[in-house]
């Protein structure tokens, strides 16, 4: 039977069944004033939560311990940033794209092989400021957020 490949299931490796996540660690540089960077505190460990959740909610790697992993992902909060995408004629910003980058490294605990590397990993949304979609920009980092928990989750049970 021919099909078209498509499949709901993980592509892990069968010996990989449980994954620890390490605390992300914050490297945003606030200091480069031509960086479109904004600065929210304590958003690495909304990064770590974020990722958790999504792993939990995908169900096909469980998230343990590092001593009881066959995998662990090691992340840091390398970026968020924010750019204007829509201007009214007054020139007032109607729209916005929040960008949180971080980088990844995923490795085998059994060898210490490194599986992957992302350098600039990117979840992103976009968000208005007035009209029916008017959002906070907390929302719509939480957004980010989860965008970015889901690329990560996917990067690592379907990448293979």
């Amino acid at each position: 039977m021919a099909g078209c490949g498509y499949t709901t299931g993980s592509l892990l490796p069968p010996q990989y069944k449980r994954i620890a996540i390490l605390p992300f660690i914050n490297r945003v540089n606030n200091v480069d004033e031509n960086s479109s960077s904004i600065y929210v505190p304590g958003l690495e460990t909304q990064v770590t939560s974020a990722v958790i959740d999504r792993f939990l909610f995908d169900g096909n790697l469980r998230v343990v311990d590092r001593e009881k992993a066959d995998l662990v992902l090691k992340g840091a909060l390398t970026g968020i940033s924010q750019d204007e995408l829509r201007q009214d004629a007054n020139q007032n910003v109607q729209e916005y794209r929040i960008r949180v980058i971080v980088s990844l490294v995923l490795q085998d605990t059994q060898t210490g092989k490194v599986l992957w590397r992302e350098p600039s990993f990117t979840g992103e949304t976009t968000y208005f400021l007035t009209g029916s979609q008017a959002q906070s920009q907390s929302a719509a980092l939480s957004s980010a957020l989860t965008d970015l928990a889901s690329r990560v989750v996917e990067r690592t049970v379907e990448n293979w």
